[in-house]
């Protein structure tokens, strides 16, 4: 089998972006997917519509264990049975590999998989939504952060942080890239309860201040995690987490209901992935995201409340909606 520059496994709606994008730019790139996706995208090729309009073929790849090697390995998936995900792909052969997931889980499963040195670590301020036609709505393009994980500037990742940008897809390399992912994902634990709670569009609760309120002192909690672990915490992520964490009550909440507006301007249409999930009828990813911040707290002895309230809040509603659909 042919050798690709990039295999995406997902080909949801980031990883279509992403996907459509580099090869739109000439790129070999594989799309890792199955079942109706798999054939929607055999027979129709990737369409973007919102921040772009195109249409684009892409191969696709339903069996990953056919997979030989490709440069640059990207995870695009939900983060529900990514290990499993990723057992086919062991015996490939990837120069390099990062997931765009959500939290810092993603890098251990790689690591544990490919081995430490292939990993490279990610964040995405980038957005979609998968349309019921297939088509997939590009939302906001803020950036993707890629670097080392053990800090400090490298080649592979300004490799791979040029080609994304190059193709339209916002990207940079950076040497802070534990930092950028510790400061979203603190935010995005704030903010999946909301967005599971209220059902609304990113800007609606971010301009409530009730709702605003509990983002802050969510956030707040995070970051008692993050500095018990040694990480330092930056604004330059989804939400301005440093300063939440550092600025009085009220000043956090105040920042937090400028955000809204913001979003309210420039991103109306903002669902979080975790709506998306609800809506979809897909598992909600607590136990890999919540649960994960939650088992690292009991490990280090902190008690944070309200992350021990909403992890099991959010367990159990997914557990009720999979009940009710008869799902096991």
């Amino acid at each position: 089998m042919r050798e690709y520059d990039f295999a995406i496994l997902g080909a949801g709606a980031i990883g279509s972006i992403i996907g459509a994008h580099l090869r739109r730019a000439g790129h070999d790139v594989l799309l890792i997917a199955r079942g109706a996706r798999a054939a929607h995208l055999e027979q129709h090729g990737v369409t973007i519509r919102g921040l772009a309009e195109f249409a684009t073929p892409v191969p696709v790849l339903r069996e990953p264990r056919m997979l030989q090697r490709a440069g640059t390995l990207i995870v695009a998936t939900k983060t529900p049975g990514t290990a499993a995900a990723l057992e086919p792909l062991r015996s490939a052969h990837f120069d390099v590999t990062l997931s765009i997931q959500n939290g810092p889980l993603k890098n251990e499963l790689l690591a544990a998989a490919f081995g430490a040195e292939r990993v490279l670590g990610a964040l995405a301020d980038t957005s979609g939504e998968l349309l019921p036609g297939g088509e997939v709505l590009f939302t906001r393009n803020v950036g993707i952060a890629i670097g080392e994980l053990t800090g400090g500037e490298s080649a592979r990742a300004r490799g791979v942080a040029q080609a994304l940008d190059a193709a339209g897809v916002r990207a940079s390399a950076t040497p802070e890239i534990q930092t950028l992912e510790w400061s979203k994902f603190c935010g995005w634990v704030g903010l999946m309860p909301l967005a599971v709670a209220t059902r609304a569009p990113t800007w609606k609760y971010l301009s409530d201040p009730d709702a605003a309120l509990l983002l802050v002192r969510m956030v707040r909690e995070m970051g008692t995690l993050a500095r018990a672990l040694g990480i330092p915490l930056s604004d330059r992520a989804v939400l301005p987490t440093a300063s939440l964490c550092a600025a009085a009550e009220g000043e956090a909440v105040a920042m937090v209901l400028r955000l809204g507006e913001e979003y309210r301007r420039t991103a109306p249409t903002h669902r979080l992935s975790a709506l998306q999930d609800v809506e979809a009828g897909r598992p909600l990813e607590v136990h890999e995201t919540l649960g994960y911040a939650a088992t690292r707290a009991r490990e280090l002895g902190l008690d944070l409340p309200l992350l021990g309230t909403f992890t099991r809040l959010l367990a159990a509603i997914d557990r009720s909606r999979r009940d009710a659909s008869g799902a096991v």
